[in-house]
């Protein structure tokens, strides 16, 4: 016991309790929990004031008055012996003092707090004798507890001091109910100590404390306009510039005097009382508590004292001043088991042991406690003793190891209990769930071995990676970093499942299974990027997949021996490991093959196709010399595809084709891109007008044709980008695509029945199609027939139809020139075109110039006017165009040709009809239309652009071109409509 003798931590320890500093010896990375205390005491400070209120606690009985008994004192440097307390105030001969607090220790029994603790008590220090050193006079409890908080025998002698000269002063007075920094200050003067430094520095000492209980630090809040608080603090700060004069009748101590007992006789009800609170404010209280706790442990090994109960005994007494009850106790007690572990190096896993089962009642206490300010409090210790286990726990691999396991068993129960508490019994989240759907020690367990598996994994990948980089010094060729990683990374789940489990497991029965899963996603992920860097497979990339498919069965094997007894077994483990089989990595450095393949294609043909200039004559066929390049490199393709050495390619050909046919694709779009619609060559329709009766429009002149006729045979023979003949190779080059996949698709069934893995009836199942494709050339050959057929229709006849055809006296500007423009057009079509396609472009050139001729009629403009005679010539000249397209039975067929003419057969009749007849049919019309109005007023009907008989704004339009003037009447009285636009 020589130990406890000496020292420590005396009056000049200034060590400062700022910024939530703890005990003499807290570690800078374990901070308080219970808040900070916003002033300069320095933590002697507090420790003597801590003593302090243990000694005047700790008498015969707690609920006794302090009382003289003729006892004399030991007498002090520079002072006279005076009558001492109660024994247990004082240090006299055991026979007369206090039972508790003069207990030998030699008495000792067997640690009832240590066995609560689950802790087994040793031989009692007392008993230890030296045979080279006689035995000491056996130690008191009361001197043990000086001796373990450091305080001086010259301190300890000066409080009891002060204590006699209080209590000869104040017989029979509680001790709750004074404030004995007060006492204290009115009972020394200068001359109690050795200089006037140290006074004055004690004097300070005591009004720090005053301020802290009473202003800092409460026991109850203060209001705004309390005077008393007001008075107090300019005593306390004029007291730091001048020192007190505390004499018992001096006019500034009853000041003081006045102001603190105002403030310490509050009461949180406002019931009266002769208690004092000056020292039971939060986090006053704590701290001063949690100091004497200090007595507990022993101060050189931070284990637990022996004499705990009876030291526990004297310290509880100190509750009623302080403010603590046994709820508040069990959380600090907790925090100094925790916290003397921590800073004692963390060797004696017996405090962490007994932290652990202490937490246990501080669990029990939550369960009825639902204070605000100890919840607040509690949640502020649980979440540092946490987070300091989780510190350790979420990188577990790097602190614990075989040796200390013993640790990490307590550490991890905890860590547990602390989260436990903090989420059933704090939080407001868990309360709005149902309990079972959150087993907090499971999810917390589990965060731990994720994090520490993933931590450990990227030290093996460090690891592994600096072993292949000095392997490359050597002769012999290195193995992939992959390889070696997933040795290193079987050997790390081997040593998890045998010394990290066991312990684990309490918690999570699927421990070993949650530590393979999260191996084996870091590895799949470090494997997925070394597969997304290869183009194609090598020696290297082969070993690797080897590797890693052992590495996945051993893991796997672990995950399922580990989930033999679970509720779903391991179903759900298991599908956290989805497999990164070799078969599957081949696939994916296949498909990331093909990709490539496709890419370059399409790049090919971005940059390619752009520059064809589509003209006729390149080759035979009259198709784009970028097309025969674009079908040889699809060629090449399927053959390098199948020269691949991997055992799935009928798994993989969707994939090609798949990215060849939107490939090709691509390139049949820009075929038929940049060529406009049948829309865009249709002529804006002129306004309506009223015909327009004067002798000088038949002798209009006619315009010369031949400069349009040269312009006209310019575009046809492909002297612009839309040219006649340069549609047509673009309708060839899309036919020739079409005819060519047949051809492909052929090829690959060839290929595929070549190839071993190929079975019949995957071949049955495998549908070798260009889809996207066939689909296109359809598409794209309908919309160039319709283009080239309506650009040839309203633009490149223009001169001989829309601005020649019937302008002036219809019979002088009849059709032929028409006949004879379209017959060039139609040799140049038969010669261009291949066979399979000339009849769909005649068809659709067929009904292009059927509507232009039809929009002719309906829709030509001022310059033409019609009589009903002039429907004779519109017949004949229809026929006329019809017998071009049947050409004598050399043409197209005949019924093909009626169903086209169809609509203009219908239009007709409405020629002939007399002004009169159309008349009172369109007034019909309109009357289905818009029922009747009012003055026979009708609006103008719109255009809807489907020519028929019976639709108002057909006959509308051959009223406006009827050349009389009982038609013009109509129009002008009806609609106002004008003769010129």
């Amino acid at each position: 016991m020589s130990r406890l003798f000496r020292e420590k931590g005396g009056q000049g320890d200034s060590t400062r309790a700022t910024n939530g500093s703890s005990l003499p010896s807290a570690s800078e990375d374990l901070p308080s929990p219970f808040g900070e205390l916003g002033c300069s005491l320095s933590t002697a400070e507090l420790r003597e004031t801590a003593y302090e209120i243990f000694v005047a606690v700790s008498r015969t009985t707690g609920g006794k008055p302090l009382t003289y008994i003729s006892q004399a004192d030991r007498s002090p440097a520079g002072g006279t012996p005076e009558k001492s307390l109660s024994p247990s105030l004082s240090t006299v001969s055991p026979s007369s003092a206090s039972p508790s607090l003069q207990r030998t220790l030699t008495a000792t029994a067997a640690s009832k707090m240590k066995k609560a603790l689950g802790l087994k008590s040793k031989k009692s220090p007392g008993k230890e004798s030296s045979p080279s050193k006689p035995p000491k006079k056996p130690l008191t409890v009361g001197e043990l507890v000086r001796v373990q908080l450091g305080v001086s025998e010259q301190m300890d002698a000066r409080i009891r001091r002060g204590l006699l000269r209080v209590s000869a002063g104040q017989l029979g007075r509680r001790v709750e109910s004074m404030v004995l920094p007060l006492e204290l200050l009115q009972q020394f003067k200068a001359s109690d100590f050795p200089d006037q430094e140290e006074y004055t520095s004690w004097q300070a000492r005591n009004l720090k404390v005053l301020d802290m209980g009473l202003l800092l630090h409460p026991h109850v809040k203060l209001s705004r306009s309390d005077t008393a608080s007001q008075r107090l603090r300019q005593i306390i700060n004029g007291a730091y510039e001048r020192p007190l004069e505390t004499g018992k009748n001096s006019e500034s101590m009853q000041v003081l005097r006045s102001a603190v007992m105002a403030l310490a006789g509050r009461s949180s009800d406002g019931s009266i009382s002769d208690k004092c609170h000056w020292a039971d404010g939060i986090p006053l209280n704590l701290y001063l508590y949690q100091i004497l706790l200090e007595a507990c442990f022993d101060r050189e090994e931070g284990s637990i004292i022996e004499e705990v109960d009876e030291v526990l005994d004297l310290i509880k007494k100190t509750w009623s001043i302080l403010g603590i009850d046994q709820v508040l106790h069990n959380l600090c007690f907790t925090w100094a088991l925790f916290h003397h572990f921590v800073i004692t190096g963390q060797v004696d896993t017996d405090l962490l042991f007994a932290a652990d089962n202490q937490l246990a009642e501080v669990a029990k206490d939550v369960k009825t406690n639902k204070d605000p300010i100890y919840s607040k409090i509690l949640s502020s210790t649980l979440s540092s003793i946490m987070n300091w286990a989780e510190q350790r726990l979420l990188a577990y691999h790097d602190t614990f190891h075989a040796g200390n396991m013993d640790s990490m068993y307590s550490i991890v129960s905890l860590g547990v209990a602390a989260a436990k508490i903090l989420v059933e019994d704090i939080s407001h989240e868990y309360r709005r769930k149902r309990k079972e759907e959150v087993d907090v020690a499971r999810s917390r367990v589990d965060a731990y071995i994720r994090s520490s598996l993933r931590t450990a994994f990227a030290q093996r990948m460090e690891q592994a990676d600096s072993n292949r980089r000095s392997m490359k010094n050597h002769a012999s060729p290195s193995q992939p970093l992959l390889c070696i990683l997933a040795k290193d990374i079987g050997d790390l789940a081997s040593k998890e499942k045998d010394l990290f489990t066991p312990i684990l497991k309490k918690w999570h029965p699927l421990a070993a299974g949650v530590a393979v899963a999260t191996l084996h996603a870091c590895y799949a992920n470090e494997l997925r990027q070394f597969i997304s860097g290869v183009a194609e497979l090598t020696p290297d990339s082969v070993q690797v997949l080897k590797a890693a498919d052992k590495l996945e069965k051993d893991l796997v094997q672990i995950a399922v021996e580990d989930s033999v007894e679970s509720e779903d077994g391991g179903k759900a483990i298991i599908r956290e490991m989805p497999p990164f089989e070799a078969e599957s990595a081949i696939a994916n450095l296949t498909r990331t093959w093909i990709k490539t393949r496709v890419d370059r294609l399409r790049e090919w043909i971005d940059r390619n196709a752009q520059k064809e200039e589509w003209k006729p004559g390149a080759n035979k066929e009259n198709i784009a010399p970028s097309v025969v390049e674009v079908l040889r490199l699809l060629d090449e393709n399927l053959d390098a595809f199948f020269q691949l050495p991997i055992p799935m390619h009928p798994a993989l050909l969707p994939d090609l084709l798949s990215g060849l046919d939107k490939s090709l694709h691509h390139y049949i779009s820009k075929a038929r891109s940049g060529c406009g619609t049948r829309n865009s060559f249709m002529p804006a329709l002129p306004a309506l007008t009223r015909c327009t009766i004067d002798a000088k429009l038949w002798k209009k002149k006619e315009k010369p044709q031949n400069p349009q006729r040269r312009s006209q045979v310019g575009t046809m023979n492909g002297n612009d980008s839309l040219s006649l003949a340069r549609l047509c190779v673009r309708m060839n080059t899309l036919h020739h695509i079409r005819t060519e996949l047949e051809n492909l698709e052929r090829k690959v069934i060839t290929c595929l029945r070549n190839v071993e893995s190929a079975q019949a009836d995957v071949l049955n199942g495998l549908e070798i199609k260009f889809e996207l494709c066939l689909a296109g050339c359809q598409e794209g050959i309908q919309h160039l027939c319709e283009v080239t057929a309506y650009k040839t229709a309203f633009r490149d006849l223009s001169h001989v139809l829309w601005d020649g055809l019937y302008v002036g006296e219809p019979t002088a500007s009849r059709i032929e020139p028409v006949l004879k423009e379209l017959n060039q057009t139609l040799e140049l079509i038969s010669s261009t075109v291949h066979d399979k396609l000339r009849n769909r472009v005649v068809t659709a050139l067929m009904k292009a110039t059927f509507d232009a001729f039809l929009l002719v009629l309906l829709a030509g403009g001022p310059s033409r006017a019609f009589s009903s005679q002039d429907s004779q010539v519109f017949e004949h000249d229809f026929r006329s165009l019809k017998d071009l397209y049947l050409a004598d039975g050399d043409g197209l067929p005949e019924e093909l040709v009626e169903k086209a003419a169809m609509q203009v057969r219908a239009m007709l009749p409405l020629f002939r009809a007399d002004t009169e007849n159309l008349i009172d049919r369109f007034r019909r019309t309109m009357a289905e239309s818009y029922g009747p109005v009012s003055k026979s007023k009708f609006p103008l009907p719109p255009t809807s652009g489907h020519w028929s008989p019976t639709e108002p704004n057909t006959i509308l339009r051959v009223l406006c071109y009827r050349n009389d003037e009982v038609a013009s009447r109509y129009l002008k009285k009806t609609y106002g409509l004008p003769k010129k636009l």
